[in-house]
């Protein structure tokens, strides 16, 4: 199960502008089109919000979404399918060669759209980003690779929570577990903490005999510790400056180079990894999600499950600073800043440019569950 997460776990509300209502963005021959008709079926109440139906004009850009990508999500999506949309899937892959015209036809067929809101009604929530870092890593330390990227001890569970980071630094009891654990070390200390906030990522490997390679390194557990978020640590300091992110904290670093250990330490969660061989199609989508299933960049969010199961097709309208989103998204993560009905956080894909943008997110949002009819 993936433990991605994003850099802030209680970011600030959003400063963009609130969502136009639906019938301002959305065009109004949709609600004519077959199987946008007929009553409809019941609210359905989740652990976390409330499911109100609605017609499929409610959707901003339903229309406009080039649906080819998300499908692929989808497929990923079926080859661990919940007990709702197995029954679907074969059909889901059979349409993996159709037009869009095709498969928005077939959704509106299949599918009744519910308006996802808290249990007390908000049809409003957070949008936030993550991505899969890309960092260069030696096998052996020394030199400037001095920050070690561990894979799971073995006394893990024989004690809960386990060490916190800062115990695992400074402890020789934690030390002396975590002895030979290594997968790899890294140069730069916040790296290997993006890596941990992100909870998983590549690796551009030199080896001992001076070959390189790139490889994956899953999530593989953690200590349990409370997540506590770097950002807001940061803000606590008096630094107003905290994005983009990793970038600006390894500014304030290096003017602080005393003080790098106490913001490491601020976050008591620690995550250990397991290596995985990077095929080239491996390569073309991120790690897996807590669906068990890769990632598409793009087109997976993270959600809590509490409000939307795990393999749902979700329609997303986020308009914001960094990016304008109507568009079909599949569930297939979560993580531990990932809380409450309408909470997502939408996997940008892998490497700087996703890390740039992922940084940036930070906006409002409303979703809609596709469920069957």
């Amino acid at each position: 199960m993936a433990a991605l997460l994003t850099a802030c776990a209680s970011p600030p509300l959003p400063t963009a502008s609130p969502l136009p209502p639906p019938a301002a963005v959305v065009p109004a021959v949709i609600g004519s089109r077959p199987g946008d008709t007929g009553p409809l079926p019941a609210s359905l109440v989740q652990a976390k919000s409330r499911w109100v139906p609605v017609r499929w004009a409610e959707l901003p850009g339903f229309e406009e979404d080039g649906l080819f990508e998300a499908w692929n999500a989808w497929i990923k999506s079926c080859e661990r399918p919940g007990p709702v949309f197995a029954p679907l899937c074969g059909e889901v892959r059979r349409l993996s060669i159709a037009s869009g015209e095709d498969q928005r036809a077939w959704m509106l067929t299949r599918l009744q759209p519910y308006r996802v809101e808290t249990l007390q009604g908000a049809p409003e929530g957070l949008l936030t980003s993550y991505f899969e870092p890309v960092l260069k890593a030696s096998r052996q330390s020394g030199g400037a690779n001095e920050a070690p990227l561990y894979r799971a001890p073995a006394t893990l569970g024989s004690r809960k929570p386990w060490f916190s980071r800062q115990e695992i630094d400074t402890l020789p009891e934690a030390q002396a577990a975590l002895k030979g654990r290594e997968i790899a070390w890294v140069a730069d200390p916040i790296d290997a903490l993006l890596l941990h906030i992100q909870g998983s990522g590549r690796l551009a490997i030199s080896e001992p005999d001076g070959s390189q390679r790139t490889v994956r390194v899953a999530f593989a557990g953690s200590n349990e510790q409370p997540y506590r978020s770097v950002n807001q640590w940061l803000l606590a300091q008096g630094v107003t400056k905290i994005n983009p992110w990793p970038d600006a904290t390894k500014a304030w670093a290096l003017q602080n180079p005393q003080r790098v250990q106490q913001l490491l330490w601020s976050n008591p969660r620690y995550i250990f990894f397991r290596e995985e061989a990077l095929s080239e199609l491996d390569a073309a989508f991120g790690p897996k999600g807590a669906q068990g299933v890769a990632l598409t960049p793009g087109r997976s969010i993270a959600v809590d499950p509490g409000s939307i199961p795990y393999g749902t097709p979700v329609w997303l309208a986020s308009r914001g600073g960094a990016a304008n989103l109507q568009k079909l998204v599949l569930a297939q993560d979560t993580g531990s800043a990932i809380v409450g009905a309408v909470r997502a956080d939408y996997f940008a894909g892998t490497g700087v440019e996703a890390g740039q943008m992922a940084a940036r997110v930070n906006q409002p949002l409303r979703l809609w569950v596709l469920w069957p009819k």
